[in-house]
């Protein structure tokens, strides 16, 4: 299993770092990012720490931790610095929080993190065909996710991304202990989605890619 979305005590998630990391070992993780919520108040303070935190973890224990953020609720107009920034500070992974129809995000918000260069858009909830396109053709992944409530518009994120060639991935966007998971139930969560077994593998591969392992 490779999770690209995953929150620890910096923002809302329930782990300290070093927790979160032995958790997703024992799941049988190949790699972890952490990717706290986070918009220009916090992620100076964020990310450095995080970054820190992979180098002391990488190479002594086989979970590769990528440094991340999850850039949540910002106006979609800040997107473009927001991302820069990360990256300047040190997120190798920039994802931004997408317009999940279980939350209030500012309408725009798919298509400015798009814009931006986010390498992924977290649940993006009703996605429209555009964006979709856009996405592919920028190379910005589009996330299926295992979380509760962002779930609930897999399907039609999955029936897009196949039409248009998007490149999905599948992540946990895990707050606590119980939301990790193995890669036999993220399976499930893919073929439930409206996938077939022969996307399964490719959807892993391009998780693969983008975590560099």
């Amino acid at each position: 299993m490779i999770d690209l979305h995953t929150h620890s005590i910096f923002s809302d998630g329930e782990l300290i770092p070093a927790e979160l990391i032995r958790r997703a070992c024992v799941k049988g993780y190949r790699a972890i990012a952490i990717t706290d919520h986070m918009d220009s108040s916090n992620m100076d303070l964020i990310i450095p720490r995080i970054a820190a935190i992979a180098r002391e973890f990488n190479g002594v224990q086989p979970v590769r931790v990528i440094p991340g953020t999850e850039l949540t609720h910002a106006l979609p107009g800040q997107l473009p610095d927001l991302v820069k920034k990360a990256r300047e500070l040190g997120a190798e992974l920039v994802v931004v929080h997408g317009e999940t129809i279980v939350e209030p995000v500012i309408e725009g918000t798919n298509r400015a993190a798009i814009e931006a260069g986010a390498d992924i858009l977290a649940h993006p909830g009703l996605i429209s065909e555009e964006d979709v396109i856009l996405a592919a053709e920028k190379g910005v992944s589009l996330e299926l996710s295992g979380r509760k409530g962002h779930s609930l518009s897999n399907g039609h994120v999955a029936s897009l991304s196949v039409k248009h060639g998007a490149t999905l991935v599948i992540n946990t966007d895990a707050h606590s202990p119980g939301d990790l998971i193995n890669r036999s139930f993220a399976e499930e969560i893919i073929l439930s989605a409206g996938l077939d077994r022969k996307q399964i593998d490719s959807i892993f591969r391009n998780a693969e890619k983008i975590s560099k392992i």
